[in-house]
């Protein structure tokens, strides 16, 4: 109805003005206001040590935004806000984490389209590979820079369910919450704190969280 069709309006106008995608346009060329030949929102992505920062409840406004940018340039996209900003409370590094689940067969689509939007190879660390790619970016929201790191899966990947699995566990239990982020700074405090040394400190946690919906006991 007229209401709902508002509504909508109302909401990407919002998520234009978030990442600042120029809210004069027509609601037919969203996807143009945030993309232009020469680039688009995305901006070149800075890796840094990792930290443990506090929660900022602006993150899934952020990856919102971007999420739509991405089903525009390919609907057949499934694109889900992931990893401790999509968890209220969870500090960390700040890095909003988007997985693309893309349909079996349509990796070429999936990775040019999140490409087109500026997003970049990852050139840090273990990178994945362009069978199972990650791209990283950055965009400028809420007087601050945030980065981003988009995961580009198959639909019947295992990764699917499991990174959905260890977001919504810690959704429903602070207290797993709180013991993920007392393990990050510990490994922060021993000095772990480059990639992927800092990513694989944390498997054994998130290996406990996704076989026992608990965390594992101290020496993991």
């Amino acid at each position: 109805g007229a209401h709902r069709v508002d509504t909508t309006r109302t909401d990407n106008r919002r998520r234009r003005a978030i990442i600042g995608c120029g809210a004069a346009t027509r609601d037919g060329d969203e996807a143009r206001a945030g993309v232009t030949q020469t680039g688009g929102p995305i901006e070149p992505y800075e890796h840094i040590p990792a930290t443990c920062l506090a929660f900022d409840p602006h993150a899934g406004e952020v990856a919102d935004a971007v999420a739509a940018l991405l089903r525009r340039r390919c609907p057949q996209l499934q694109v889900e806000h992931v990893g401790s900003t999509a968890i209220p409370g969870c500090a960390g590094k700040g890095i909003i984490d988007l997985m693309v689940v893309y349909p079996d067969g349509m990796l070429a689509e999936a990775r040019a389209a999140v490409d087109s939007l500026g997003f970049q190879p990852q050139t840090f660390g273990d990178p994945f590979p362009e069978e199972r790619p990650m791209r990283v970016g950055t965009v400028r929201a809420h007087g601050r820079r945030y980065r981003i790191h988009v995961h580009v899966i198959a639909v019947s990947s295992h990764e699917v369910d499991a990174l959905r699995t260890f977001r919504d566990r810690l959704r429903r239990n602070a207290a797993l919450v709180r013991a993920y982020v007392a393990r990050k700074r510990h490994l922060i405090a021993r000095g772990i704190t480059g990639s992927p040394d800092y990513a694989r400190a944390k498997g054994g946690f998130i290996s406990s969280v996704l076989d026992h919906d608990s965390p594992p006991t101290p020496d993991l």
